[in-house]
């Protein structure tokens, strides 16, 4: 660190001891935290990742196709990884048309351009079934945004419970578990019982008509009896990777 930069960290440092200056007005003068960029429909974060550990994401619902563009366009050239949720498969043509090195998953309606940096910590995603496979997917890419390992144990859900058992030693490595189900959303609450490691549930809307499109699942794992079990919104893969990279970046 140069003398100067020395200098007015123990300036900052003492101005905050004394209570004339809060702990963000110091990192804003670090540089840190910096203004938003504005675009004219947009304020972008590009600080983000040094205040909360993932970067600024996308969430491609109710955007435009030239708004998407745009805003990868400023992400990207910060060199910053770039993550839309929720894209059209109409939307996306249009994107991979700008940004042809972008990927796109249809099935997860996950579009962008992933860190090829070391990745840390292991975040597995476990799901009860084939149809949670979306959820579970937008959760494995924003979980590779921010920097984490992720992988996918697909269809172990209760009906065969054989088949999550068998999975045990997997389990018992990751770092945190995320479990998406839907139905009765009982998976979570097994899971956290045979586990140490966080434990994230999400209900899907996966299920039939008393499933009440995932609040049935929703209300079951609020309700889990296995402590500590933490719930997302339905369907929100995303939260639920972010919240697990928040657990890893404390390790």
């Amino acid at each position: 660190m140069k003398k100067k930069s020395k200098i007015k960290l123990s300036k900052l440092v003492e101005k905050i001891e004394k209570g004339h200056m809060d702990p963000l007005m110091a990192l804003h003068e670090l540089g840190a935290i910096h203004s938003p960029e504005k675009l004219d429909f947009a304020k972008l974060d590009h600080a983000r990742k040094n205040r909360c550990g993932f970067p600024e994401f996308i969430y491609g619902e109710g955007k435009t196709s030239e708004q998407i563009i745009r805003i990868i366009h400023e992400i990207t050239k910060r060199r910053h990884p770039a993550l839309a949720t929720r894209i059209s498969p109409e939307a996306a043509k249009a994107i991979l048309e700008e940004h042809p090195e972008a990927f796109f998953d249809e099935k997860a309606r996950v579009l962008g351009l992933l860190p090829k940096r070391r990745l840390h910590g292991k975040i597995l995603i476990v799901t009860a079934g084939t149809v949670d496979l979306p959820v579970a997917l937008e959760a494995k890419y924003t979980a590779i945004a921010c920097g984490c390992n992720a992988e996918i144990v697909t269809d172990v859900g209760v009906a065969g419970i054989h088949r999550l058992l068998s999975r045990l030693k997997i389990l018992h490595g990751a770092d945190v578990l995320i479990v998406v189900a839907g139905m009765e959303g009982a998976l979570p609450s097994v899971v956290a019982g045979l586990v140490s490691c966080p434990v994230i549930a999400v209900p899907t809307s996966a299920g039939y008509g008393a499933s009440l499109h995932g609040l049935t699942a929703m209300f079951a794992m609020l309700n889990s009896c296995a402590n500590g079990v933490l719930v997302t919104n339905i369907n929100n893969g995303f939260g639920a990777a972010c919240a697990a990279a928040r657990i890893l970046n404390k390790k």
